[in-house]
């Protein structure tokens, strides 16, 4: 495939993929979103974060890791209360990687 063909079709991907994402927004945009559809949306952020982050937490090598040895779940739970009780997202990640950190060393030991 010549260079100019491959930038074309790099380009015409682009095209294609923004119309396909833009078309249901316009569409939706003239004909509105039922309020039950809106409520159900606001689940989504929740329920693909959770997705993305309980798997790493909770599993090791394939198979459920629930014990102080899990680094990665004890730092989760430490962020998650930091989280819970001051609502600063900065500390929250400086809570959960230096308990990391350190439980590691921990264990290490």
């Amino acid at each position: 495939m010549s260079e100019p063909v491959l930038w074309l079709t790099v380009v015409a991907m682009g095209v294609v993929t923004y119309a396909i994402r833009l078309g249901p927004i316009l569409l939706l945009e003239r004909l509105g979103m039922p309020l039950r559809a809106r409520r159900a949306l606001t689940y989504v952020p929740p329920a693909v974060l959770s997705a993305i982050i309980f798997p790493e937490l909770l599993m090791r090598d394939g198979a459920l890791a629930v014990s102080p040895g899990n680094t990665r779940l004890v730092a989760g739970v430490v962020a998650a209360i930091v989280a819970w009780r001051t609502r600063n997202v900065l500390l929250t990640i400086a809570a959960g990687m230096v308990t990391l950190w350190l439980w590691q060393i921990v264990i290490a030991f």
